[in-house]
């Protein structure tokens, strides 16, 4: 069974047999989760410019039309080259068709998660275009022939001397040396020559300003800046929900943004693009591939919202220990739990029920999206729709009968604290997923009801 057709369980399970990896990626994003408390805690309105946030992106999202008419309108006016793709087949031939019409079969590109998700880079390479990534770590799982496993820290599942030996057997490094700074300057020089000699460079929008049909490309190294300024032909990728109405809104937005991803002050380049160079073509790709349906949808279009800081996966304690490539989509975590599903509904129903509900994703949202109430909202939509195993039917059947019916609850109850208390083998095995990883609780003598009919006060 090839790993795209395994569920989140069956992955998170290979990715949990190395228990000391999962510990240190653990404990390696709750640091980062830390951060973006301590950043956040340091600026006293921050829960206002959460609240500010979210309702400029409600403002968007019910006014999507007027805004991107907007944006072309301008945009068109600045000189860029404006196409529309409805999924993603069409973008990724527009990206071709600009590629070929330059008679080019080598590109530079910066991170886009918006190309992960419409798989830009296999098309292209079916195409006989090369496509080198310049963000770092998206360069080493490049390398690796990896998919991100973050949207913000995309080899966060490497350590540094796996990353040594992928560069000795890569770029010639010396075997064994792990030290960072030494591969980033390897790094560095590998990609040099690819910035200087490629005449197309590629990048993702962060933000696309209808006022004045800019984009914004935020990155911290770099890359976006000198592939761009290098080459003479400028394509940026961007999904229609990307706009903000006016240009300062934006400062709302960067404020957020690093604080929640990283718990950076704000991003090293925050790079605004709004007309070509002289003799440079600027082309920008507006991609639909089923954010539409999702605007239709009043439970599920505030996922819309979501301005790709990666906040939600460095808190929940599910993706923690699971590891990014468990969810076998482009986009991981919480969010992707709940973008996942409305692009193909059967492949991603295990990826909802990847969450213990906590809310911790929603408490740092900081566009405010309903992310655990949205993931509840998946596993509803799923179940009706007959995507579940024919065992969790039965196994929620049968604690709809018992937990609708009191006596059969009381019971129930009494029969399974005896069971664990006179004979613990049939609880703790194999058999039992509660089981694993985890020591079973010691058995109460009475139930929780009989504890308060006895303590209640009068």
């Amino acid at each position: 069974m090839s790993p795209q057709n395994k569920t989140h369980a069956e992955l998170a399970d290979k990715f949990n047999r190395d228990v000391e990896r999962v510990n240190w990626h653990d404990q390696t994003l709750w640091f980062v989760r830390e951060k973006r408390d301590k950043a956040a805690h340091k600026i006293a309105e921050w829960e206002q410019l959460r609240e500010a946030a979210s309702q400029i992106k409600n403002n968007v999202l019910s006014n999507l039309h007027d805004y991107l008419v907007e944006f072309e309108q301008n945009a068109l006016r600045n000189g860029i080259h404006v196409h529309w793709a409805s999924n993603a087949q069409e973008h990724n031939e527009i990206v071709h068709s600009i590629i070929k019409k330059h008679n080019v079969a080598h590109l530079v590109k910066s991170k886009s998660m918006l190309t992960e998700e419409c798989g830009l880079n296999e098309y292209l390479h079916q195409q006989g275009v090369e496509v080198v990534d310049t963000d770092l770590g998206e360069r080493i799982i490049q390398l690796a022939n990896e998919p991100p496993s973050h949207i913000v820290m995309p080899c966060i599942h490497w350590k540094k001397e796996e990353i040594g030996e992928l560069f000795h057997q890569h770029l010639g490094t010396p075997k064994g040396n792990a030290d960072p700074q030494f591969l980033t300057a390897a790094a560095r020089a590998h990609l040099r020559e690819h910035f200087l000699t490629s005449r197309v460079a590629l990048t993702g929008v962060n933000f696309g300003i209808a006022e004045t049909g800019e984009f914004i490309v935020c990155t911290n190294e770099g890359n976006a800046d000198l592939g761009v300024q290098l080459a003479d032909v400028h394509i940026a990728c961007m999904g229609i929900e990307k706009i903000i109405p006016k240009r300062n809104h934006l400062s709302v937005f960067l404020r957020l943004l690093a604080r929640s991803a990283t718990g950076q002050p704000i991003t090293t380049y925050s790079s605004h693009f709004q007309k070509p160079r002289e003799g440079q073509e600027m082309h920008i790709v507006l991609v639909d591939n089923g954010r539409s349906e999702r605007l239709a949808s009043d439970d599920f279009r505030n996922a819309l919202k979501c301005i790709r800081c990666g906040a939600c996966f460095n808190t929940c304690p599910v993706y923690r220990r699971s590891g990014g490539h468990s969810y076998h989509t482009a986009v991981a975590g919480p969010i992707g739990s709940i973008l996942a599903p409305s692009f193909d509904m059967k492949k991603n129903a295990d990826l909802p029920f990847a969450s213990t509900l906590c809310g911790s994703c929603t408490n740092v949202c900081p566009v405010k999206i309903d992310i655990h109430d949205q993931l509840y909202k998946w596993r509803q939509v799923l179940v009706k729709n007959g995507h579940t195993t024919a065992s969790k039917k039965v196994e929620m059947n049968v604690m709809s009968q018992v937990l609708s019916h009191p006596m059969i609850y009381k019971f129930s109850g009494s029969v399974g604290r005896w069971v664990m208390r006179t004979l613990p083998f049939m609880v703790n095995n194999k058999f039992n997923p509660w089981y694993k990883q985890r020591e079973m609780p010691e058995a109460s003598t009475t139930s929780f009801n009989s504890w308060y009919q006895n303590n209640r006060k009068a």
